[in-house]
């Protein structure tokens, strides 16, 4: 399949044509409660986080700090791949849980850059371990001691992931904060991605983007509020 300009201009239409239909979402539509962009500056519009609470640190050992992106349900309530990011959060605390480590979310508004997003969560946690969970489902686990590009795992193309492999990277997380041995998980490869999400995630990233409010930091998330 040859990726050129016309087929480029083709996928971005596409990907217009969706996020300019009103009510209703197609299957497995990434982001929800789509608007019209005409003559509009923003994606979509800044959402409000008055009166949300701080997230403060972590003391307990047994803690990994889950932090979530701008986006995340509130303009955006699927993955790249479709798959509902209620379920993402929630799979990836069974994991966590399922290796006896608690687990604490808070949503990331000072970076949409997801190794940074999963370190500052790791240095917020009381363990030292943290995870990074960009909208469209691009994730990392962190350590609080790594340079920002240096993480413990990198699960970079989100349109193939499934809610096992995030149940997984719960349970990992948690193996490295008891200090096991921990297998890193092997992801599927596919060359195509790419060429067939490429324009789908920078839309993605921009409406994470936009809705970043560097002032609040990191706040705490109870999830689609």
């Amino acid at each position: 399949m040859e990726v050129n300009e016309q087929l480029i201009r083709a996928i971005t239409q596409a990907v217009v044509e969706q996020l300019q239909k009103n009510g209703g979402k197609p299957q497995n539509s990434t982001v929800s409660g789509a608007q019209s962009l005409a003559g509009k500056t923003r994606m979509r519009p800044k959402h409000s986080y008055e009166g949300a609470v701080k997230a403060k640190q972590g003391t307990d050992p047994k803690e990994i700090v889950i932090g979530v992106g701008a986006a995340f349900q509130t303009e955006i309530n699927y993955t790249i791949g479709g798959i509902p990011l209620d379920e993402v959060l929630r799979n990836v605390r069974a994991g966590i849980e399922e290796e006896g480590m608690v687990s604490r979310v808070v949503k990331v508004l000072d970076t949409s850059d997801v190794a940074f997003m999963a370190l500052q969560c790791a240095k917020l946690s009381g363990s030292g371990i943290g995870i990074g969970i960009q909208s469209k489902g691009t994730t990392v686990i962190h350590q609080k001691d790594l340079y920002p590009l240096t993480n413990l795992e990198l699960f970079p193309q989100a349109p193939t992931m499934d809610l096992e492999t995030y149940r997984k990277i719960g349970r990992n997380a948690a193996r490295y904060v008891k200090g096991e041995k921990v297998t890193p998980i092997e992801c599927t490869n596919d060359p195509m991605v790419r060429a067939k999400f490429q324009v789908k995630a920078a839309l993605m990233h921009i409406i994470e983007t936009e809705q970043l409010d560097p002032e609040k930091g990191m706040i705490v998330w109870e999830g689609g509020k």
